[in-house]
């Protein structure tokens, strides 16, 4: 039990650091000495767990949609404001993601790291499905305008947020203003007159603990 906790242990530091590496580097001057050194594990380690490169940039994108259905799922089934502010929530917690969180960064593909590797970019992928899904549940509620289309609106927030994790990642940028700025401008014509006024740009207080 213990060996395998450890070879589990190798295998998640080997994808952080596969991370950061195609974070750093991009993905063809990424080597996988740096990625083994980073990890503080062995050439022949690395080669244990993944046979190449290509190899840890899919378990790299992999990781990254396991940790964006955690970040959407986070409020799923006891969110009180409702589906429209939950995405509202859950836009600022994936762009705090996208700026601190290399792992979800990368597999959003924000620096293209994995483009060349062959690794779809499937978090951008999931995060458009969940925002219709999303909105389509606060047309449902009454709190999205019945004109309002959410494949279109979704788009824009897939790449809008895409383009804010990357300019977030160096201070001074304010996330959390940034992105209630962008709600902001969004509310007006997207909520239903019923909640009009009621919902947050800046997000749940309660929701960000």
């Amino acid at each position: 039990m213990a060996q395998q906790d450890r070879a589990l242990r190798t295998r998640e530091a080997l994808v952080e650091s596969a991370a950061e590496i195609f974070d750093r580097e991009g993905f063809s001057l990424a080597s996988l000495a740096m990625i083994s050194s980073r990890a503080g594990v062995s050439n022949g380690a690395l080669h244990f767990h993944f046979a190449s490169k290509a190899m840890l940039a899919h378990a790299v994108a992999e990781a990254a949609e396991q940790r964006l259905t955690r970040l959407t799922g986070r409020y799923e089934g006891r969110f009180p404001g409702g589906s429209l502010q939950l995405l509202i929530d859950t836009t600022h917690d994936l762009v705090r993601g996208l700026g601190e969180d290399v792992l979800l960064r990368v597999g959003f593909d924000a620096a293209r790291s994995l483009h060349e590797s062959g690794a779809s970019a499937g978090s951008r992928r999931l995060w458009a499905s969940w925002v219709r899904e999303t909105l389509e549940r606060a047309r449902g509620e009454g709190a999205l305008r019945q004109d309002a289309p959410a494949d279109a609106v979704a788009a824009a927030l897939v790449a809008t947020t895409l383009g804010l994790g990357v300019l977030t990642q160096s201070p001074p940028v304010p996330r959390a203003d940034t992105v209630t700025h962008l709600w902001g401008l969004l509310l007006p014509v997207l909520e239903a007159g019923g909640v009009a006024g009621r919902l947050m740009p800046s997000g749940t207080p309660a929701a960000a603990d």
